[in-house]
Protein backbone atom coordinates (compact mmCIF):
# COMPACT_ATOMS: atom_id res chain seq x y z
CA UNK A 1 0.00 0.00 0.00
CA UNK A 2 1.81 3.52 -0.84
CA UNK A 3 2.37 5.77 1.86
CA UNK A 4 0.51 9.03 -0.51
CA UNK A 5 -1.66 9.05 -2.65
CA UNK A 6 -0.14 11.75 -5.12
CA UNK A 7 3.49 13.00 -4.77
CA UNK A 8 4.14 16.18 -6.96
CA UNK A 9 7.87 16.23 -8.38
CA UNK A 10 9.19 19.95 -9.61
CA UNK A 11 12.21 19.56 -12.01
CA UNK A 12 11.19 16.28 -12.78
CA UNK A 13 13.00 16.47 -16.38
CA UNK A 14 16.42 17.53 -15.00
CA UNK A 15 19.56 15.47 -13.97
CA UNK A 16 18.08 14.22 -10.39
CA UNK A 17 14.29 15.01 -10.94
CA UNK A 18 14.88 11.97 -13.61
CA UNK A 19 15.82 9.63 -11.22
CA UNK A 20 13.24 10.35 -8.50
CA UNK A 21 10.75 9.64 -11.26
CA UNK A 22 11.78 6.18 -10.95
CA UNK A 23 12.70 5.55 -7.46
CA UNK A 24 9.80 7.42 -5.73
CA UNK A 25 7.35 5.28 -8.06
CA UNK A 26 6.52 2.57 -5.20
CA UNK A 27 5.67 5.46 -2.67
CA UNK A 28 2.51 6.88 -4.26
CA UNK A 29 0.04 5.24 -6.46
CA UNK A 30 0.32 8.55 -8.62
CA UNK A 31 3.30 10.49 -9.52
CA UNK A 32 2.42 14.39 -10.68
CA UNK A 33 5.78 15.50 -12.83
CA UNK A 34 6.21 18.83 -13.61
CA UNK A 35 7.92 20.76 -15.71
CA UNK A 36 8.73 23.47 -18.55
CA UNK A 37 8.24 21.40 -21.33
CA UNK A 38 5.77 18.41 -22.43
CA UNK A 39 6.65 14.88 -20.93
CA UNK A 40 5.58 12.27 -23.54
CA UNK A 41 6.56 9.22 -22.00
CA UNK A 42 4.25 8.69 -19.34
CA UNK A 43 4.52 5.72 -17.11
CA UNK A 44 0.53 4.54 -16.22
CA UNK A 45 0.91 5.64 -12.20
CA UNK A 46 2.33 9.18 -13.61
CA UNK A 47 0.67 12.31 -14.43
CA UNK A 48 1.94 16.00 -16.26
CA UNK A 49 1.37 19.02 -15.19
CA UNK A 50 3.15 21.91 -17.59
CA UNK A 51 3.60 25.27 -16.26
CA UNK A 52 6.32 27.53 -14.77
CA UNK A 53 7.18 28.31 -11.43
CA UNK A 54 7.15 31.93 -11.45
CA UNK A 55 3.43 31.73 -12.32
CA UNK A 56 2.06 31.86 -9.21
CA UNK A 57 -1.56 30.37 -10.71
CA UNK A 58 -0.61 27.78 -12.31
CA UNK A 59 1.88 26.47 -9.91
CA UNK A 60 -0.67 26.47 -6.87
CA UNK A 61 -2.93 24.37 -9.47
CA UNK A 62 -0.70 21.75 -9.97
CA UNK A 63 -0.38 21.36 -6.38
CA UNK A 64 -3.67 20.21 -5.90
CA UNK A 65 -4.53 17.14 -4.80
CA UNK A 66 -0.96 16.21 -3.65
CA UNK A 67 0.00 14.90 -0.68
CA UNK A 68 3.38 15.73 -0.54
CA UNK A 69 5.84 17.52 -2.44
CA UNK A 70 9.62 16.63 -4.36
CA UNK A 71 10.66 20.50 -5.00
CA UNK A 72 13.63 20.15 -7.34
CA UNK A 73 12.88 22.47 -9.65
CA UNK A 74 14.31 26.07 -10.63
CA UNK A 75 17.58 27.74 -11.48
CA UNK A 76 19.89 24.61 -11.15
CA UNK A 77 22.95 26.59 -11.29
CA UNK A 78 24.35 30.33 -10.18
CA UNK A 79 22.08 32.45 -12.87
CA UNK A 80 21.25 36.21 -13.25
CA UNK A 81 19.68 37.37 -10.38
CA UNK A 82 16.32 37.93 -12.52
CA UNK A 83 16.21 34.25 -13.11
CA UNK A 84 16.84 33.39 -9.36
CA UNK A 85 14.13 35.53 -8.43
CA UNK A 86 11.61 34.34 -10.94
CA UNK A 87 12.07 30.98 -10.26
CA UNK A 88 13.87 29.85 -7.23
CA UNK A 89 12.51 32.26 -4.64
CA UNK A 90 9.26 33.26 -6.12
CA UNK A 91 8.81 29.37 -7.72
CA UNK A 92 9.27 28.53 -4.16
CA UNK A 93 6.82 30.44 -2.58
CA UNK A 94 4.08 29.41 -4.87
CA UNK A 95 5.28 26.01 -3.85
CA UNK A 96 4.68 26.86 -0.44
CA UNK A 97 1.43 28.58 -1.09
CA UNK A 98 0.24 25.79 -2.83
CA UNK A 99 0.97 23.30 0.01
CA UNK A 100 -0.59 25.38 2.60
CA UNK A 101 -3.92 25.88 0.43
CA UNK A 102 -4.21 22.21 -0.96
CA UNK A 103 -3.37 20.67 2.69
CA UNK A 104 -0.08 18.90 0.79
CA UNK A 105 1.88 17.42 4.65
CA UNK A 106 5.47 17.39 3.60
CA UNK A 107 7.91 19.03 0.96
CA UNK A 108 10.92 17.49 0.38
CA UNK A 109 13.35 21.05 -1.05
CA UNK A 110 16.27 20.45 -3.11
CA UNK A 111 18.54 22.89 -1.22
CA UNK A 112 22.39 23.08 -2.01
CA UNK A 113 26.06 22.86 -0.39
CA UNK A 114 25.73 26.37 -1.53
CA UNK A 115 23.82 27.97 0.93
CA UNK A 116 26.52 27.08 3.68
CA UNK A 117 29.43 27.17 1.03
CA UNK A 118 31.69 29.95 2.10
CA UNK A 119 32.72 27.34 5.20
CA UNK A 120 36.18 26.09 5.37
CA UNK A 121 36.41 22.58 4.16
CA UNK A 122 38.62 21.91 7.89
CA UNK A 123 35.59 22.97 9.97
CA UNK A 124 33.91 20.27 9.79
CA UNK A 125 30.43 22.09 10.62
CA UNK A 126 26.90 20.11 11.52
CA UNK A 127 23.27 21.02 9.99
CA UNK A 128 23.24 23.93 12.69
CA UNK A 129 26.00 26.25 11.36
CA UNK A 130 25.18 29.66 10.09
CA UNK A 131 24.66 29.98 6.57
CA UNK A 132 26.99 30.86 4.35
CA UNK A 133 25.78 31.44 0.92
CA UNK A 134 28.60 31.63 -1.85
CA UNK A 135 26.31 33.10 -4.46
CA UNK A 136 23.06 34.40 -5.69
CA UNK A 137 21.95 30.72 -6.07
CA UNK A 138 22.73 30.04 -2.56
CA UNK A 139 21.13 32.85 -0.96
CA UNK A 140 18.10 31.16 -3.43
CA UNK A 141 18.51 28.10 -1.15
CA UNK A 142 18.79 30.13 2.36
CA UNK A 143 15.51 32.35 1.54
CA UNK A 144 13.81 28.50 1.20
CA UNK A 145 15.06 27.03 4.33
CA UNK A 146 13.95 29.85 6.00
CA UNK A 147 10.23 30.23 4.19
CA UNK A 148 10.08 25.82 4.98
CA UNK A 149 10.63 27.10 8.60
CA UNK A 150 7.83 29.57 8.45
CA UNK A 151 5.41 27.36 6.84
CA UNK A 152 6.26 24.53 9.70
CA UNK A 153 6.25 26.96 12.83
CA UNK A 154 2.90 28.89 11.63
CA UNK A 155 1.46 26.13 9.10
CA UNK A 156 2.08 22.74 10.50
CA UNK A 157 3.81 21.62 7.15
CA UNK A 158 7.11 19.57 7.63
CA UNK A 159 10.08 20.04 5.39
CA UNK A 160 13.10 18.24 4.90
CA UNK A 161 15.92 20.75 3.34
CA UNK A 162 18.46 18.45 1.42
CA UNK A 163 21.51 20.84 1.13
CA UNK A 164 23.05 18.62 -2.24
CA UNK A 165 26.60 18.57 -2.65
CA UNK A 166 27.57 16.92 -5.73
CA UNK A 167 25.21 14.41 -7.58
CA UNK A 168 26.47 12.70 -10.97
CA UNK A 169 27.18 9.80 -12.53
CA UNK A 170 30.13 9.45 -10.94
CA UNK A 171 33.16 12.03 -9.48
CA UNK A 172 34.47 14.43 -12.03
CA UNK A 173 37.05 16.21 -10.09
CA UNK A 174 39.11 15.92 -6.60
CA UNK A 175 36.85 18.25 -4.65
CA UNK A 176 34.16 15.16 -6.02
CA UNK A 177 36.09 13.10 -3.76
CA UNK A 178 34.10 14.25 -0.63
CA UNK A 179 31.38 15.68 -2.24
CA UNK A 180 29.69 13.15 -4.27
CA UNK A 181 26.33 11.99 -4.22
CA UNK A 182 25.46 8.93 -6.62
CA UNK A 183 21.93 9.39 -8.00
CA UNK A 184 20.97 5.95 -6.15
CA UNK A 185 21.93 7.80 -2.75
CA UNK A 186 19.79 10.51 -3.75
CA UNK A 187 16.80 8.82 -4.38
CA UNK A 188 17.46 7.02 -0.52
CA UNK A 189 17.93 10.23 1.07
CA UNK A 190 14.70 11.49 -0.50
CA UNK A 191 13.01 7.93 0.07
CA UNK A 192 14.29 8.62 3.95
CA UNK A 193 12.77 11.86 3.64
CA UNK A 194 9.40 11.20 2.96
CA UNK A 195 8.69 7.82 4.90
CA UNK A 196 10.20 8.65 8.19
CA UNK A 197 7.72 8.31 11.25
CA UNK A 198 8.21 12.53 11.79
CA UNK A 199 10.71 15.37 10.32
CA UNK A 200 9.47 18.85 11.43
CA UNK A 201 11.87 21.22 10.27
CA UNK A 202 15.19 19.09 9.24
CA UNK A 203 17.54 20.36 7.46
CA UNK A 204 20.24 17.65 5.81
CA UNK A 205 23.51 17.31 4.13
CA UNK A 206 23.47 15.16 0.97
CA UNK A 207 26.43 13.23 0.84
CA UNK A 208 27.58 9.68 0.17
CA UNK A 209 29.53 7.64 2.38
CA UNK A 210 32.62 8.79 1.16
CA UNK A 211 36.28 8.16 2.58
CA UNK A 212 37.06 11.67 3.51
CA UNK A 213 34.23 13.54 5.48
CA UNK A 214 33.50 17.24 5.74
CA UNK A 215 30.46 17.11 7.63
CA UNK A 216 28.53 16.39 10.42
CA UNK A 217 24.88 14.90 9.56
CA UNK A 218 24.59 13.36 13.06
CA UNK A 219 21.50 16.38 13.54
CA UNK A 220 19.63 14.58 10.70
CA UNK A 221 20.06 10.83 11.84
CA UNK A 222 15.67 10.93 12.52
CA UNK A 223 15.75 10.77 8.54
CA UNK A 224 17.10 7.21 8.88
CA UNK A 225 19.34 7.82 5.39
CA UNK A 226 21.89 5.19 5.07
CA UNK A 227 24.23 5.52 2.33
CA UNK A 228 25.37 2.95 0.28
CA UNK A 229 27.43 4.28 -2.32
CA UNK A 230 31.03 5.81 -1.68
CA UNK A 231 34.17 7.91 -4.09
CA UNK A 232 36.37 5.14 -3.34
CA UNK A 233 35.84 3.22 -6.62
CA UNK A 234 36.45 6.01 -8.75
CA UNK A 235 39.59 7.80 -6.56
CA UNK A 236 42.63 6.35 -9.18
CA UNK A 237 40.73 7.54 -12.09
CA UNK A 238 39.96 11.16 -10.71
CA UNK A 239 43.62 11.30 -9.24
CA UNK A 240 45.08 9.90 -12.42
CA UNK A 241 42.86 12.76 -14.88
CA UNK A 242 43.66 15.49 -12.05
CA UNK A 243 46.38 17.74 -11.17
CA UNK A 244 46.99 18.36 -7.64
CA UNK A 245 44.75 21.09 -5.98
CA UNK A 246 45.98 24.12 -5.18
CA UNK A 247 45.15 24.80 -1.33
CA UNK A 248 44.60 28.06 -0.89
CA UNK A 249 42.37 28.62 -3.53
CA UNK A 250 38.46 29.62 -2.78
CA UNK A 251 37.43 26.38 -4.23
CA UNK A 252 39.70 24.17 -2.67
CA UNK A 253 39.47 25.83 0.92
CA UNK A 254 35.50 26.22 0.94
CA UNK A 255 33.24 23.93 0.72
CA UNK A 256 31.20 26.01 -2.40
CA UNK A 257 34.22 24.63 -4.55
CA UNK A 258 34.14 26.60 -7.45
CA UNK A 259 30.85 28.92 -6.69
CA UNK A 260 33.28 30.79 -4.79
CA UNK A 261 35.39 31.66 -7.87
CA UNK A 262 32.65 33.02 -9.46
CA UNK A 263 32.08 37.20 -9.98
CA UNK A 264 28.31 38.37 -9.69
CA UNK A 265 26.28 36.90 -12.78
CA UNK A 266 24.65 39.86 -13.95
CA UNK A 267 28.20 41.68 -14.96
CA UNK A 268 28.55 39.26 -17.46
CA UNK A 269 25.94 40.64 -19.38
Amino acid sequence: MPLYERILITGAAGRLGSELRKGLAPLAKTIRLAGRQQFTDLAPHEEAAVFDLADMEATIAATAGCDAIVHFGGAPNESPWQTILDSSIRGSYHIYEGARKHGARRVIYASSVHAIGYHEVEAHIGIDAPVRPDSLYGVSKNFVESLSRLYWDKFGIESVCLRIFSSFPEPADRRMLWSYLSFADCVRLVEASLTAPRVGHTISFGVSDNKVKTIDNSGANHLGFQPRDSSEPFRAKVEAAKPPVDPKAPSTKYLGGWFCDLSHPDDLK
